[in-house]
């Protein structure tokens, strides 16, 4: 009786073993082919979002932890290797129809690819989509060639090789950066038309005419093209060679050195301001100064030239007070900043120490030093500029003295530098001044003196040179003496 029990036990434990092998063996669903939600895929960094939607039957044979998935074929629409793109969660989709959110590969690129859906539990797997182009735009801003310059030229039998600058100028963001990318050239046939050229890195041009690159992407829009250069044929004389500027014309000294770049060529010669600049023999030049710049290039059977009259953007400024200044104590100074700068800020200066509270255009200086102004622009071209300038204490060119000088020393350190005498003597007494040399030449004679001999430089033969001197008032009295000049 026992082991009746024990089989009868086991025999239906097996019959619901099978039942469940048949339920799981019967429990099949069928995906529908996925429809797109576009009509080509173009991704960039800024926007890689696609979708599609399937259907799928019958939805109640969806296992508990299923997943679907994305398969992206390969360029020709070949699914031998496909890319799984996109998985869902476990369970998260249980009701046809159902659509989906995908991204792309960053180094898909072709006009023919498709997807497709698979599930997980049970597996299923749908037919491939319909063909779509697709591609990752992973460089999308316009690049340069032919470093920029606009114009190009090549003798008669010759040719001109035009290339992809890399790393290229300023904040060129050149395509060769990216080993994936291949590239299109073509010959403008009129303002808005062109026609294909060639593929590849560079372009061998023999024929005159305009031309350009385009990053491949296909039927996909880009920005990712490059500048135009014509091109033309030389047969005899000079061809004109043009001059690009890194930093653009103006350009803004804040950013650096702009860089000055002419065609290619077998040699080069680049002048200033018509003077040829020493060593400045390559195809690109780098400089930071405003100036006429000009360029001689050697093609081998003929040459090329060019000019740039290339400017500064820095802002213009000026200050209505000189160098060098004198007041009197007490008197005031009035400085006044005339500039083109942008949000200009004012920082100003005394003797090297900033003046606390100082910082408009303007400022009355009433003490005695060196000055300093430094003008910021704050926008755009950013940079600044400084003015310098003196106030020193004005001298009384008729000082009380009671005696007249028998020595002097003029050498600019503004004491004793020039023979100053009393002042019932000066300027306004009717008294005559007379100085000669002392061989009785007469160097001097006024009856307006101003303390101001010499003026000049006297051409000193000795080291102390004496020269004498007759003073006649009004009423004819007389004071006669030497001068001993000390350098």
């Amino acid at each position: 009786m026992y082991y009746t029990k024990l089989a009868y036990k086991s025999l239906i434990g097996l019959v619901l073993f099978v039942l469940v092998l048949q339920e799981n063996a019967n429990a099949q669903i069928v995906i529908g082919a996925p429809n797109l939600g576009f009509s080509q895929a173009c991704a960039s960094e800024s926007f890689n979002t696609f979708s599609a939607t399937f259907v799928f039957s019958p939805d109640t044979a969806l296992g508990a932890s299923n997943q679907f998935s994305v398969e992206l074929s390969d360029a020709e629409g070949d699914f031998s290797e496909a890319t799984v793109i996109y998985t869902s969660s476990p369970g998260t989709i249980t009701v046809s129809p159902a659509t989906i959110d995908f991204s792309l590969p960053t180094d898909t690129a072709g006009e023919n690819y498709r997807i497709r859906i698979k599930s997980s539990s049970p597996v299923a797997t749908s037919s491939g989509s319909s063909s779509f182009a697709a591609y990752y735009k992973i460089q999308d801003t316009p690049f340069t060639i032919n470093n920029l310059v606009s114009t190009a030229a090549y003798c008669t039998g010759g040719s001109y090789l035009l290339t992809i600058d890399n790393p290229g100028t300023g904040s060129n963001d050149s395509p060769l950066n990216y080993p994936s990318l291949t590239f299109n050239w073509y010959k403008e046939t009129g303002q808005t038309t062109s026609v294909f050229v060639a593929e590849g890195n560079t372009l061998t041009v023999s024929e005159e005419g305009t031309y350009f690159v385009e990053t491949n992407y296909g039927t996909c829009t880009s920005n990712s093209f490059s500048n135009r250069v014509t091109i033309s044929e030389v047969s005899s004389g000079e061809a004109n060679a043009g001059i690009s500027s890194s930093l653009g014309n103006p350009f803004c000294p804040a950013q650096g050195a702009t860089t000055l770049s002419t065609l290619g060529g077998n040699s080069y010669q680049w002048f200033k301001d018509g003077i040829a600049i020493p060593d400045a023999t390559n195809q690109m030049l780098q400089t930071s100064e405003s100036g006429i710049y000009a360029v001689q290039v050697d093609l081998g059977d003929c040459s090329a030239s060019g000019s740039i009259e290339l400017e500064s953007e820095l802002f213009e400024g000026s200050i209505n007070v000189s160098e060098v200044n004198t007041i009197e104590e007490g008197e005031t100074l009035s400085v006044l900043v005339t500039t083109t700068a942008n949000n200009p800020e004012y920082e100003w200066y005394i003797d090297n120490m900033l003046i606390s509270g100082a910082n408009e255009n303007s400022y009355e200086a009433t003490e005695f030093g060196s000055y300093k102004v430094i003008v910021n622009e704050t926008s755009g071209c950013t940079g600044s500029r400084e003015f310098l300038f003196e106030i020193n204490e004005a001298l009384d060119p008729f000082p009380d003295v009671e005696k007249i000088p028998n020595v002097i020393s003029p050498n600019g350190d503004s004491i004793n530098d020039t023979w100053v005498i009393p002042t019932k003597y000066v300027s306004g007494t009717n008294t005559e001044v007379m100085i000669m040399t002392n061989r009785g030449k007469i160097v001097l004679q006024t009856n307006d003196y101003l303390n101001n001999w010499p003026e000049n430089d006297l051409n000193l033969t000795s080291i102390n040179q004496v020269f004498y001197y007759v003073i006649t008032t009004a009423d004819n009295e007389t004071k006669k003496g030497s001068i001993t000049i000390v350098k």
